[in-house]
């Protein structure tokens, strides 16, 4: 399930560090939160689709894999992000 161009966009727009910017952390966090999100629902409604659980468990470690090198490299950068996320409440 790809992000609609527009969506991803404006998630970019919103999270990145400079005028070129797609490929920070946080940027990627971000979409990939997105995708997570909209993966779930998808899951709660098809119980039985084990290949779409699959790469909703391997999106959400990669997700926190960044999550972990973010809070190393820059920890206010990661305290900001998970408060504009709601993550780890």
């Amino acid at each position: 399930m790809a992000l609609a161009l527009e969506t991803k966009k404006t998630i970019i727009d919103e999270h990145k560090r400079g005028d070129k910017d797609t490929g920070s952390p946080e940027v990627q966090i971000s979409i990939l939160t997105r995708r997570i999100n909209d993966l779930t629902e998808h899951v709660r409604t098809h119980k039985h689709d084990y290949h779409s659980r699959r790469g909703l468990i391997m999106m959400v470690g990669k997700r926190n894999r960044l999550l972990r090198y973010l809070a190393k490299k820059d920890r206010q950068r990661y305290l900001d992000l998970i408060g504009k996320l709601g993550l780890r409440k």
